[in-house]
């Protein structure tokens, strides 16, 4: 697909409803596939310039809560009143809580899929290959116990969760984050077990699942945490869903910059650059690192950039405009310009995101930490903020996504310039960063201000720059330049 901006469409806070917090389906509700309407996503495709939706938590998983056909699970297994989206009850279906009518929900989806479509847009959804839900069971290629990892006796669910003593499972089975003992602790996952690949089956019924979804309509799969699964399963699913369906791509959650190779070389056609470019991003936003500190992570990236997937905001991580983060989504202005347009990346965007959505609102089992919940039913806040505030974002994140998707940072080469601008009088390179990039004759200059500070500066471009670029003829970039705090400047040049 080459360099497009992913938005996470976490389906469950869809939609304007009221929220009182700790409540439940009955009283905060959820919201639903048919939220999501043509208009919706024509206009999101336009202003945000999207290639493609990552629909979030649509599988079915654990919940605390009753439908039609579909029982609630024992509170003890549930994070949540909503449930984790990652504790995947039936893989083969999709969340009753997300359809107006519960008896056609798989039918509501596969039209939100054709709605996407009809957008231009492509389907994502989330694959969890390494755990499932506590009470899994599916009417359909259902798992066996040859399928998990049974431990000796019964489990002992952590002491100060409610309900433990209704729940019965003997033998125990291993916990989702490798947690083999039947004595999972709070901080692990407890609601999911683990699936054992030295079973070959495991791996036929995972390429099913695949296999099932992208029958359905969908175009690509983001795998929730690659590291806990064989990389040989993958190449070998990933070879097999692309017999069938060759356009597929699958984006990898991955973590240690160690494996991001090995993930590659699998098959991944994008892997998750959060302990490199995020991390830095938020250490340098935050005035702990220097700005120069990303061209490190440049340089270890080497020919992979373009396979990584950037991004300063998903559902692991505390939202910008929290107080764990920025604590103002406009100070994000800086690493986003960097993110976005430094290489051909592509770049995702999280629902609410482009509005300065706070996620500082108390949600239940994970309270308030700069995070929007997975765990139960809430909504999102950005509709407080006040109206020139997210008018401002929103032009914002327009601006920049139209940027990122045109050819000379989608298709160009970068040129990172903080060599050759130590600092000085004239450039602070602890706090500024800068670089160029360019395609077919056309440059580009950007700079990026990360300070709280107003900053005048020049910027000396070497010859090479230009040799790089194959021009001859070098463009006059006005100086000094004028940087806002935590702004940005985009220079083009033919």
């Amino acid at each position: 697909m080459g360099k497009f901006i992913l938005y996470q469409l976490f389906v469950r806070v869809m939609g304007e409803r009221k929220w009182t917090p700790g409540g439940d389906y009955s009283t905060n509700g959820s919201g639903k596939f048919n939220d999501i309407t043509s208009d919706y996503l024509k206009q999101l495709k336009k202003d945000l310039s999207l290639g493609a939706v990552w629909y979030t938590g649509i599988l079915a998983h654990s919940t605390a809560t009753s439908f039609e056909g579909f029982p609630a699970d024992c509170p003890a297994i549930v994070k949540g009143k909503a449930g984790s989206p990652y504790a995947v009850r039936d893989y083969y279906d999709v969340a009753p809580e997300l359809a107006v009518d519960t008896a056609r929900r798989l039918d509501e989806f596969k039209a939100l899929i054709q709605r996407t479509h009809d957008a231009g847009l492509k389907v994502v959804i989330d694959f969890i290959p390494n755990h499932v839900a506590r009470s899994y069971h599916s009417t359909r290629n259902d798992f066996t116990q040859a399928n998990f990892f049974p431990l000796d006796g019964p489990l002992e669910l952590p002491f100060n969760i409610a309900g433990r003593e209704l729940y019965d499972e003997d033998p125990a089975l291993a916990t989702g984050n490798d947690c083999f003992s039947r004595h999972p602790g709070i901080t692990d996952w407890y609601d999911t077990i683990k699936l054992n690949y030295n079973y070959r089956m495991t791996w036929d019924k995972m390429l099913d699942i695949l296999l099932y979804w992208a029958g359905m309509g969908v175009d690509g799969f983001r795998c929730d945490m690659v590291e806990l699964v064989t990389a040989e399963f993958f190449e070998w699913a990933i070879a097999n869903v692309r017999k069938e369906y060759p356009g597929t791509f699958f984006i990898a959650e991955v973590y240690d910059k160690k494996n991001y190779i090995k993930y590659a070389d699998a098959g991944f056609d994008y892997l998750y650059d959060k302990t490199g470019f995020y991390d830095a991003l938020k250490a340098i936003s935050a005035n702990r690192e220097p700005a120069y500190w990303l061209t490190d992570e440049w340089q270890f990236l080497g020919g992979l950039q373009p396979r990584m997937l950037n991004f300063l905001e998903n559902h692991d991580e505390q939202r910008i405009a929290s107080d764990y983060f920025l604590g103002d989504a406009r100070k994000a202005f800086a690493p986003l310009a960097v993110s976005m347009l430094f290489n051909q990346a592509p770049f995702m965007i999280y629902c609410g995101q482009e509005y300065g959505e706070r996620g500082m609102a108390s949600e239940g089992f994970s309270g308030q930490d700069g995070r929007t919940s997975i765990f139960d039913y809430c909504t999102l806040t950005w509709r407080d903020n006040p109206p020139a505030l997210r008018e401002e974002l929103h032009e914002r994140y327009c601006e920049l996504t139209s940027l990122a998707v045109s050819d000379i940072f989608a298709k160009g080469g970068t040129y990172d310039l903080m060599y050759a601008n130590p600092t000085s009088d004239h450039f602070d390179a602890q706090r500024i960063f800068t670089f160029m990039r360019g395609y077919k004759g056309r440059l580009a200059l950007v700079a990026a201000n990360f300070s709280d500070s107003r900053k005048q500066i020049k910027i000396s471009i070497p010859k090479d720059a230009y040799d790089y670029f194959g021009v001859e003829r070098v463009p006059e970039f006005e100086e000094p330049l004028i940087l806002e705090p935590f702004d940005y400047i985009v220079l083009l040049a033919e």
